[in-house]
């Protein structure tokens, strides 16, 4: 980065006793259709998704970012960013990616950066918040299974990445890091004047800066909740996939492109499927 200094954080994958995933409130106040007004394409990154590849092979991965960052090359970058989270250690490995580009990096909160995703937005030398976005932080949550033994040592194995986050957040707003650590114990959600007050942001968007994209792109959030409350319900993450392909022989946009009801069909089955799981 060209203007500060912001530390690294070090999670090795290898090290995760438990897997990482969405969590409900996110998902819930995650309006998927929410997108920037216009874009730069050749120097213009969009994170409007979970971090971490989905199930169909959609998501955020620092793969795509380190990519993308490849073709902006020296040049200055903003990143869009309307997510509900996700992946811990791909959310760390894209802040870590941000954070050593070589030019300006201006971090756009146009709906919702929360969880991993707001890890990713403290990367911005410029951090712009939109009307009526949210930033949500949190300590790392994670779904576990197992005996008490295997419970006590994931939270132990959680508790590093928690003071990670806590250093990140502390050096971006100047407050300490005991103080971040209180508001992610409290599961904060925090508003776009108040994110600039307390130092998560630098400036709030003009309203002309966001649109609604089609409301088709809501299947997005519908799909998550369900792979959200399988998590929670213990399938694995490999049963999730295998159960979702089973489902849908391509993705989701694949049969909204060729039937004009047909969108509405799955998302009908998708949030019939979760009522289920939650009962």
């Amino acid at each position: 980065m060209s203007l500060l200094q912001l530390p690294e954080i070090k999670a090795d994958a290898r090290l995760g006793a438990a897997g990482f995933d969405l969590r409900p409130d996110a998902l819930e106040r995650w309006a998927p259709q929410v997108r920037a007004a216009g874009t730069d394409e050749e120097a213009t990154i969009s994170i409007y998704d979970a971090i971490g590849e989905t199930w169909d092979g959609s998501g955020v991965t620092v793969k795509r970012i380190q990519a993308a960052l490849r073709s902006v090359g020296g040049r200055d970058v903003t990143v869009n960013v309307n997510s509900p989270g996700g992946n811990f250690f791909e959310g760390v490995a894209i802040y870590n990616a941000l954070r050593e580009h070589k030019a300006k990096v201006t971090v756009k909160v146009l709906g919702l950066a929360a969880s991993a995703a707001s890890v990713i937005a403290m990367a911005g030398d410029e951090i712009l918040m939109g009307q009526g976005s949210f930033l949500m932080i949190h300590n790392a949550w994670a779904v576990a299974i197992g005996n008490r033994h295997d419970l006590m040592e994931a939270a132990a194995k959680l508790e590093p990445f928690d003071d990670a986050m806590a250093q990140v957040y502390a050096a971006r707003t100047g407050m300490t890091p005991t103080q971040a650590a209180a508001l992610m114990d409290k599961e904060t959600w925090i508003g776009a004047d108040q994110a600039v007050e307390d130092g998560f942001a630098t400036g709030v968007l003009d309203g002309a800066a966001v649109i609604q994209a089609p409301q088709s792109s809501v299947e997005r959030r519908a799909l998550a909740q369900v792979e959200a409350a399988m998590a929670r319900a213990g399938y694995s993450r490999t049963s999730r996939r295998d159960t979702f392909k089973a489902l849908f022989s391509g993705k989701p946009s694949a049969a909204t492109t060729s039937t004009p009801c047909a969108g509405d069909d799955v998302a009908a089955l998708l949030q019939t499927t979760l009522s289920t799981l939650r009962g």
